[in-house]
C-alpha cells in the first residue's frame, strides 16, 4: 500500500537514493570507516605501541559502521573452497560469496570492504581491545598459501591494526614438521581457508602472535601431526576449521592428536546442517557452531539465530556415535559427546570481510563455521592462558551466564529436539551460546566440580492452594549444596538447605522461576521453568471492558505510543472510525511501540481481542519485520511480514491467568533496514466476565 504520510515519504526517498547509488554510498561510508590499504602514518606522530594502536582501531567511531551484505538465513550464492572429504581426509569449511565482486586493495581505494569488520566483531561479542599480549594462537590447515603473510598485512593495515609479520616476530608460517623453508604444495582452496583463519584471529585478538602450521595434505594423519606441532611450538590456543565424517578410529586419533591438557583447541562443527562431524566431536576440543549475526535495536545492538540455509547447508550438530561424553557435559539426551559447545557468526549472508589473493582475487565476504572456530580461538586467547591440566572446552559450561544465549532457529530435523533446534540454555547448533566478553572462556571453580539441577518442568496451582515441590540437584564431587530461587509465585519460598519449595500461592499470574544450586567451591547449576497460578475463587466478577480508548478515536488518550503511531493518516484504513495504531511501515531500521497498563480484577476470566492488518513489500518466507504482543512478561504472539494479508483479522487471547495483577499490554514493532512492513492495530478490547 502506498504511504501518504509526509515523514514516511521522506524516509522512503532516502532509502531509494541509497539503492539507486550504491557505489556512491559505499565510497562515502568507506571514507569514514577505513584508511587506504598500506597508508603510511604521518612522520610527525610519535611511535605508538601495538596495544594502543589496536585499541584505537577497534574503538574509533568511524570503524563501527556495519556494511550489511544480507539477511539471516538468506540463500546467497557461495563457492565452497574445499571438496567434500573422502574417508580418512578432512575438508575445510570456508565459503566465499560469489555475488559480491572481489576487489584488490588497490582497486578498493578508500571504500570499506563489505562484511563484518574487526570492530563489528568486538562490538557484537563485547570483547576487550587490549587483551592478548604474550598469547600465541596456532592455526592448523592443509597445504600452503604463498601469499599468507602479505594478505594478512593488507587486512590488518586496512583496518588500522598493528603490523604482524615474520620480521617483527608476530607471524610464523611452518610445515607440519616445523620447517619455515620447506613448505607444502600450494593449494588455492586451502589458501582461502588460511586467509579466513588468519584474518579472524587477527580481528578478535590483534595483539596475539600467530603461527600458521601447514600440513602436507588433508589426510587425518598429516593434519594430526600438524596439530601436535602447533602445541610443541608453544601455542596455548589452536584453531581448526576443517573436519569430516565420524569413524570408529576417531577415539584413537583423539589420544594421538587432540589430547593436549592446558591448550584450548577449537574445531568447526561443519557446514552441512544437522549431523555430527569429527574432530568437533572429540572430547578434548571445543566444538564451535555457527550463527547468523545481524544488527538489532535491542540493548546489545545485535541479534543471532542458528545458521541454516537448506537441508545441506548450515551449522553442524549432533550426538557422536563414538566419542565418550566428557564429565563437564551434562545434557541428558545424548549418552556420548554432544556437538557443539559454543558458537559464533558463520552465515555467509551475514559474513565477514577477508583478503585473499592466492585462493581469491582480493577482498571478499566469507562464511561457514570456518569463521566461527578462529573467532572463538581468538576469544580464548583474549581470556588468557588456560589452566595447565585443563581441557578448556569445559570453561563455557562453568560460566553459562557469560554467553549470549541463542534461542531461535534450527539446522534440520531430529528426533531429540535440542539436537537440532535452538532453545533457552544448551542446544546442539549453538551450544551454550556466543561470546559475551571473555569470562566464559576462563577457568571456573578450582575443583572443576559440576552442579546439575533437574528441571521439574512447568508447574501450575491455584490461589489459596498449598505447594510442596522438591528440587533435585547433584554435585559431581558429592559436595553439599545450597539453594536459591528467583521469580517464585507470591507466597512461596525455597529452603536453602533442602531445596524444598513450599507455601501458599496468593496471587494469580504466570511466573518465570529460576532455581540455582551452588556448592562451597563456587560451582553452580540452574534450571528455569514456568509456574502458572490460576484464580482459586470466583463468581463475583463483573463483566466489563477494561481498556481506555480501545479504538484510538480519542487520539493517544490512555495509551503510550511512539510518535506518529496513533493516527488518522489515510495511507492505511482503520478497521472502524478514523483512527488506528500504525506501527512501522518506514522501509528502514525502525522500532515502534504501543502500550497501556491495566488491572485485571482477581477471580475474573479475561479476554484480549484486537484487529490486525499487515501489509508488506517483503517477499518470500523469511520473517524480516516483526510485531510482538506481550502482556507483562508473557509473550502472547509474534507476527511478521510473512503473515501479511488483505483486510483485518481479529486476534483473541485468554488472559485469565493474569487476574489479580496490573499488567502492561504492549505491541512492539521492529522493522529491518529495507522494504516496508506495516502493522496496523485497531478496535482493541480487554473484557472480563
Amino acid at each position: 500500500m502506498r504511504e501518504s504520510r509526509p515523514s514516511r515519504r521522506r524516509r522512503s526517498l532516502r532509502r531509494l537514493v541509497a539503492v539507486a547509488f550504491p557505489a556512491l554510498a559505499l565510497t562515502v561510508a568507506g571514507l569514514v570507516a577505513a584508511p587506504a590499504a598500506g597508508a603510511r602514518p604521518a612522520a610527525a606522530h610519535p611511535p605508538t605501541s601495538k596495544v594502543t594502536q589496536n585499541n584505537k582501531a577497534l574503538t574509533a567511531p568511524g570503524r563501527q559502521t556495519y556494511h550489511s551484505t544480507g539477511k539471516a538465513g538468506q540463500k546467497v550464492p557461495t563457492t565452497r573452497l574445499c571438496a567434500t572429504a573422502l574417508p580418512g581426509h578432512a575438508s575445510c569449511f570456508a565459503q566465499r560469496r560469489t555475488d559480491i565482486k572481489q576487489r584488490l586493495a588497490s582497486a578498493l581505494a578508500a571504500a570499506a570492504p563489505s562484511g563484518l569488520s574487526p570492530a563489528n566483531l568486538h562490538s557484537a561479542y563485547n570483547l576487550p581491545t587490549t587483551g592478548g599480549s604474550g598469547m600465541t594462537v596456532a592455526i592448523v590447515d592443509a597445504y600452503n598459501d604463498p601469499n599468507a603473510e602479505s594478505d594478512l598485512a593488507t587486512y590488518r593495515s586496512t583496518y588500522g591494526l598493528s603490523s604482524c609479520t615474520k620480521a617483527n616476530g608476530c607471524f610464523k608460517q611452518v610445515s607440519q614438521t616445523g620447517s619455515t623453508t620447506s613448505l607444502p604444495t600450494n593449494d588455492s582452496g586451502w589458501a582461502g581457508e588460511e586467509a579466513l583463519d588468519l584474518d579472524m584471529v587477527s580481528a578478535v585478538c590483534p595483539n596475539c602472535s600467530i603461527i600458521l602450521v601447514e600440513a602436507n595434505s588433508a589426510n587425518d594423519s598429516d593434519l594430526g601431526i600438524a596439530e601436535n606441532e602447533a602445541v610443541s611450538l608453544g601455542a596455548k590456543v589452536v584453531s581448526n576449521s576443517w573436519g569430516g565424517s565420524e569413524s570408529s578410529s576417531q577415539t584413537t586419533e583423539d589420544t594421538q592428536y587432540f589430547k593436549h591438557p592446558g591448550v584450548a583447541i577449537t574445531v568447526s562443527s561443519g557446514d552441512s546442517a544437522y549431523g555430527a562431524e569429527y574432530p568437533a566431536t572429540s572430547q578434548y576440543v571445543t566444538a564451535v557452531g555457527g550463527t547468523a549475526l545481524t544488527t538489532a535495536s535491542n540493548s546489545r545492538g545485535w541479534s543471532e539465530s542458528v545458521w541454516h540455509t537448506s537441508s545441506t547447508e548450515g551449522t553442524g550438530s549432533g550426538c557422536s556415535a563414538y566419542d565418550a561424553k566428557p564429565s563437564w557435559q551434562t545434557d541428558t539426551g545424548c549418552s556420548k559427546r554432544m556437538e557443539a559447545d559454543v558458537s559464533a557468526v558463520a552465515d555467509p549472508a551475514t559474513g565477514v570481510a577477508v583478503y585473499d589473493t592466492y585462493g581469491g582475487s582480493g577482498w571478499a565476504v566469507y562464511g561457514g563455521t570456518s569463521a566461527s572456530a578462529p573467532i572463538v580461538a581468538g576469544v580464548y586467547a583474549l581470556a588468557g592462558t588456560p589452566g595447565s591440566g585443563d581441557y578448556p572446552a569445559k570453561y563455557p559450561y562453568q560460566h553459562t551466564g557469560n554467553l549470549y544465549d541463542v534461542t531461535s532457529g534450527s539446522n534440520g530435523s531430529c528426533s531429540t529436539s535440542y539436537f537440532c533446534t535452538a532453545t533457552a540454555g544448551y542446544d546442539g547448533p549453538t551450544g551454550w551460546g556466543t561470546p559475551n566478553g571473555t569470562a566464559a572462556f576462563t577457568a571456573g571453580s578450582s575443583s572443576g566440580n559440576t552442579v546439575t539441577v533437574t528441571n521439574p518442568g512447568s508447574q501450575s496451582t491455584t490461589t489459596g492452594s498449598s505447594v510442596s515441590l522438591q528440587i533435585q540437584a547433584s554435585d559431581s564431587a558429592g559436595a553439599a549444596l545450597t539453594y536459591s530461587a528467583t521469580g517464585l509465585p507470591t507466597g512461596l519460598s525455597i529452603n536453602s538447605s533442602t531445596g524444598l519449595i513450599s507455601g501458599t500461592a496468593s496471587t494469580a499470574g504466570t511466573y518465570q522461576v529460576t532455581v540455582t544450586a551452588k556448592d562451597s567451591t563456587g560451582a553452580s547449576g540452574a534450571a528455569s521453568f514456568t509456574w502458572t497460578v490460576g484464580s482459586g475463587g470466583g463468581g463475583g466478577c463483573t463483566s466489563s471492558q477494561l481498556l481506555a480508548n480501545p479504538g484510538f478515536e480519542s487520539g493517544s488518550t490512555g495509551w503510550s505510543a511512539s510518535s506518529g503511531v496513533i493516527t488518522n493518516d489515510s495511507g492505511e484504513a482503520a478497521h472502524s472510525g478514523s483512527y488506528k495504531a500504525w506501527l512501522d511501515g518506514y522501509g528502514s531500521s525502525h522500532t515502534d511501540t504501543l502500550s497501556q497498563s491495566v488491572t485485571i480484577p482477581a477471580g475474573c476470566k479475561a479476554t484480549l481481542t484486537f484487529y490486525l492488518h499487515i501489509d508488506t513489500a517483503e517477499t518470500g518466507s523469511t520473517a524480516y519485520d516483526k510485531l510482538t504482543v506481550t502482556a507483562g512478561s508473557t509473550t502472547l504472539a509474534t507476527y511478521s511480514n510473512v503473515n501479511a494479508a488483505s483486510g483485518y483479522a481479529q486476534k483473541t487471547f485468554d488472559l485469565s491467568s493474569l487476574a489479580g495483577q496490573t499488567v502492561t499490554l504492549k505491541f512492539n514493532g521492529v522493522e529491518d533496514s529495507s522494504l516496508q512492513t506495516s502493522f496496523v492495530v485497531d478496535d482493541t478490547a480487554l473484557t472480563t466476565g
